[in-house]
């Protein structure tokens, strides 16, 4: 019963005392309209239509066409399938390997720690978005490489927050209780440290994928993400920019989802940031 009224209060701290409600709400508007886009559209999102091209919003078009005929509506529906699911796939990806590092470094500290934090260090010393670029360079287009590419940038956050909270609770009294009855590392990481340091890898979680979103958005724009014909966000704010005077609704468009599943995920953050932190709960 404490520990489901406590889970309860935390619950309710996130749906209605906090902005996480609110960013839960357009997470899953955007996750139901990527995943629902063939039901919600009846136009396809790559079939070329010319005696329609650049025409504004109507009942027909909602967000209307962009310089090929192709229904914006349906291009943001689809393109929030590439944008979810390469931000979705590096920030796992990042988290696996990240989270791992993490942990072996928080938890057996010596020089594992040092190679572990120095790698980190040198990966955090460039900027996201020109080490994603680098990587990309090197790797090749493609969804795999750009998975592994943005991926890759994020893997330093993650290892960095999971040995701070790896190193909170490495000497609790439940862990040295672990470690006196003979459980070996392995049981006691997964069964007693990784419980209690999930909550700063959960927010991380939620906050690396506004940032993934917006490395896709970006490398998409410079021509280095999804290629042409599949739609994605950035590179529909770089294709509509040239017909910006004649037909903003392509630029704008796509640079408001952008915008708005961003801060949706950073809403969310901050509201499960508010509900696992036991400090803001007691205030």
């Amino acid at each position: 019963m404490p520990g489901g009224g406590r889970r309860g209060k935390a619950l309710r701290l996130f749906l209605f005392r906090s902005a996480g409600g609110l960013g839960l709400l357009l997470v899953l508007a955007a996750v139901f309209g990527a995943t629902f886009a063939p039901v919600l559209t009846p136009y396809d999102a790559i079939t070329l239509d010319p005696p329609s091209r650049l025409q504004g919003p109507s009942a027909e078009h909602w967000l209307g066409t962009d310089q090929l005929g192709r229904d914006t509506f349906t291009r943001i529906l689809y393109g929030g399938r590439v944008s979810l699911a390469v931000a979705g796939a590096a920030v796992a990806f990042a988290l696996l390997v990240g989270g791992l590092l993490g942990v072996v470094a928080g938890y057996y500290r010596g020089w594992l720690d040092t190679v572990i934090m120095r790698v980190t260090d040198v990966l955090l010393s460039f900027p996201a978005v020109l080490l994603a670029i680098a990587l990309i360079a090197f790797l090749g287009a493609g969804f795999t490489n750009l998975v592994l590419a943005i991926g890759i940038v994020y893997v330093g956050p993650f290892a960095r927050v999971a040995r701070a909270a790896v190193m909170t609770v490495r000497e609790e009294l439940f862990v040295e209780a672990s470690r006196a009855l003979g459980a070996r590392d392995p049981r006691i990481v997964w069964l007693a440290v990784l419980p209690s340091a999930a909550g700063p890898l959960i927010v991380e979680v939620t906050l690396r994928l506004a940032y993934a979103i917006l490395a896709e958005a970006s490398l998409s724009f410079l021509g280095l993400g999804t290629q042409p014909p599949t739609p994605s966000w950035g590179m529909m704010v770089s294709e509509g920019r040239r017909f910006l005077a004649l037909a903003p609704w392509a630029t704008v468009a796509p640079g408001l989802a952008i915008m708005v599943i961003v801060l949706g995920f950073n809403l969310l953050g901050d509201g499960l940031r508010d509900a696992l932190d036991p400090r803001l709960k007691t205030r």
